[in-house]
């Protein structure tokens, strides 16, 4: 009895030694394996199905589109070029004066900004259909 219980925990202290280092195995970054060449540098979601990745491929840069059921090239650059333009800083924007005459009038950034729940959103709305009804 006691040698079918030793057995058993044996048998199980193995599986779960080799489960424990699969999954430590599994863990590790993809990049890490097979020389890394080729590495995505840059993913944009297009939408729920589609997106346009940016690819390394050893010196090569390729534009890919991805969807659920293939995966297109798009174009193929210098991978020199893409990294240049990835190291230059990002363009700052400059505020824009609007005169007090103009039919735009400027408006604080706020979290909902053009979103159907801004009050700025339903007042402009409605201004907008009172001036279109409104007799002349």
């Amino acid at each position: 009895m006691i040698e079918l219980v030793l057995r058993i925990t044996l048998s199980l202290l193995i599986v779960l030694g080799l489960m424990w280092g699969l999954a430590r195995l599994a863990r590790r970054p993809l990049s890490g394996r097979g020389g890394a060449a080729l590495a995505v540098i840059s993913r944009q979601q297009l939408t729920r199905g589609s997106s346009v990745a940016l690819l390394r491929v050893v010196d090569r840069a390729l534009v890919v589109g991805i969807t659920d059921n293939q995966v297109t090239l798009l174009a193929e650059t210098d991978l020199a070029s893409v990294e240049r333009h990835l190291q230059e800083p990002a363009e700052q924007r400059s505020a824009v004066e609007v005169a007090p005459g103009d039919p735009v009038a400027p408006v604080t950034p706020g979290r909902l900004d053009g979103s159907i729940l801004s009050p700025a959103t339903w007042s402009r709305t409605v201004n907008f259909l009172r001036e279109r009804t409104v007799r002349r």
